[in-house]
């Protein structure tokens, strides 16, 4: 059991937080654009229920991963558990690149994955340059909340043009990561090196903390759309919407990991006599908590223009109760024996866990033949930036974009292929950075638009 938690906080540490809002959209259009409006806007999310079309995802990057379905399974021997959580922060659309072979790499797997595999078994190498070929990158904090709500807008009161009062009443999984991760750069130097360097003398550090949390959101909340004078179309009115969501948790656990290799005169790892243990890692879990959260949004849609704002997130906290703590120490990363020596876990009391408030804000111009969208948000991961352009001929639309998140640009561009009155082709490119290296990779997303 132990050995699975560490060999999974490796994994989180290493590619946590790559998943992003382009590599897991179903819509080529909103890709091609920079991803606009990902930030779940409440009212946003009104606005579009009442768009002009729907897209089905062609999820071409399923290929790629039924292709290595042997190297994801972890009980295989080629088992590659880089290539695994790759595919996972980036399932959908075909990522080029991924097949690419770069020193280091030993059975066709690449030596950072030979690294993690080895401390998993405890067998690691005394030389650091057996795991050249693929260097970690020190990222900024990854964090995300996955909260996706299915429910109903119950029409109290409706009124002429569209407008009507509403209360919403769903239901949904609420699930929370944030980790931090820190490599040590002399690590980073040595994997990533061409040639083999060794550091001797040298102290070298790894550590991680991942939080992570698991509930129930009940929902309830209020929707509301008002007529504006001055509008022309269909779409036009002012949108606001309300949650208020109560949280019952089900799992948490705060996961902290710290790793020290020492190198000796001639640069081989060795062990230090005077240290404990080189890998401690220190669990505390919880099976029970209850919280909030609520989330606010506001759209206006006036003629040609549309803009919104919303918070989510607002007062949000989970209370866990019992909270328990365990600690995991291996004495001997060389030897063979992966046994962790567990200590009996200990009552620390409750803990109170917070997401940061996420803030987004976003305009739009649709004109006869082009559009123009732009989002800025602040919340998970700090600042974000999306940006896209439309033009659209008779037969075909040409569309770029890019956004910025994370502290990393990546742009995009595509087109749209009309196939008649009521469907189109959406193609997209743009750069997808959910590798360890964290460079960016180009991907093309493919979807169908069916227009109402």
């Amino acid at each position: 059991m132990i050995r699975r938690i560490v060999f999974g906080l490796f994994v989180c540490s290493l590619v946590a937080g790559q998943a992003s809002a382009q590599n897991w959209s179903f819509d080529a259009r909103k890709v091609a654009m920079g991803s606009p409006g990902s930030g779940e806007n409440l009212a946003t999310r009104m606005i579009e229920e009442e768009n002009d079309y729907r897209a089905i995802v062609l999820p071409f990057g399923l290929f790629q991963v039924f292709r290595d379905f042997d190297r994801l399974n972890p009980t295989k021997d080629n088992f590659d558990v880089i290539r695994t959580m790759e595919y996972a922060a980036s399932p959908l659309h075909y990522t080029f690149g991924r097949d690419s072979v770069t020193p280091g790499q030993f059975n066709g797997s690449s030596g950072l994955n030979t690294f993690v595999i080895d401390i998993r078994n405890a067998q690691l190498s005394r030389d650091l340059n057996r795991y050249r070929g693929s260097a970690p990158s020190n990222q900024p904090r990854a964090e995300g909340l996955a909260a996706p709500n299915w429910g109903k807008t119950i029409k109290l009161k409706k009124e002429p043009g569209g407008a009507f009062q509403g209360v919403y009443v769903g239901a949904g999984p609420y699930m929370a990561m944030q980790t931090d991760v820190n490599f040590d750069q002399q690590l980073i130097d040595v994997l990533g090196a061409p040639t083999d360097i060794y550091v001797p003398n040298a102290q070298m550090h790894l550590g991680s903390a991942t939080i992570g949390q698991m509930a129930m959101a009940i929902t309830g909340g209020y929707r509301g759309r008002f007529s504006v004078p001055a509008g022309t179309t269909d779409r036009d009115g002012i949108y606001v919407a309300a949650n208020y969501n109560y949280l019952h948790g089900f799992q948490y656990d705060d996961v902290a990991l710290a790793l020290r290799l020492d190198t000796d005169g001639t640069g081989l790892l060795t062990i230090n006599p005077l240290l404990p243990t080189p890998l401690l890692v220190t669990r505390d879990n919880a099976t029970s908590g209850t919280g909030r959260a609520l989330d606010f949004g506001v759209g206006v849609v006036l003629n040609r223009w549309e803009t919104g704002f919303g918070v989510n997130g607002v007062a949000n906290r989970i209370n866990w109760t019992s909270v328990e703590r365990t600690t995991y120490a291996l004495g001997n990363p060389f030897l063979g024996d992966s046994n962790f020596i567990e200590t009996v876990p200990q009552l620390i009391g409750d803990a109170v866990v917070t997401l940061p408030v996420d803030y987004r804000g976003n305009v739009g111009y649709r004109a006869d033949r082009w559009s123009a969208v732009t989002e800025a948000g602040k919340g998970y991961g700090g600042n974000s930036f999306h940006a896209g352009y439309e033009y659209r001929f008779d037969s075909f639309a040409l569309r770029g974009g890019g956004m910025y998140s994370r502290k990393l640009w990546n742009p995009s561009g595509g087109v749209g292929l009309n196939m008649g009155r009521r469907m189109a082709l959406d193609l997209a490119v743009y750069g997808n950075a959910a590798n360890i290296e964290r460079k960016r990779h180009p991907a093309v997303a493919v979807s169908l638009r069916f227009n109402h």
